[in-house]
């Protein structure tokens, strides 16, 4: 299921202090307020929907999957763009949502 990607696996071979850095910042954002790990990655899901970040989508569609989110819920935050991204993005973001659920 936890898939790395390969460009990142290279970035923290590379770069090891700020890939700490980087991660640590993640883990401190996270712990800053009182939002559960689940709704902290459809969140994650969201922007990222928004930003059109094919990879981030598919990796916060695992991670939210990992949180406990369903196929549905995922879906729900596509949905929820529509309005503001518009059909296309929306469409693009079930996909690649979807890329992810599939692979199970």
């Amino acid at each position: 299921m936890s898939q790395i990607p390969k460009r990142y696996k290279r970035f923290r071979e590379d770069y090891p202090d700020v890939a700490n850095a980087y991660e640590s910042m993640g883990d401190a954002v996270h712990k800053a307020g009182p939002l559960d790990e689940k709704t902290r990655a459809l969140i994650k899901l969201a922007v990222s929907t928004g930003a059109r970040l094919e990879g981030a989508v598919h990796s916060h569609t695992r991670k939210a999957i990992k949180a406990g989110a369903t196929k549905e819920e995922m879906h729900q935050v596509a949905l929820l763009a529509l309005p503001t991204i518009g059909l296309p993005s929306m469409m693009a973001a079930l996909c690649w949502i979807d890329d992810v659920v599939e692979e199970k």
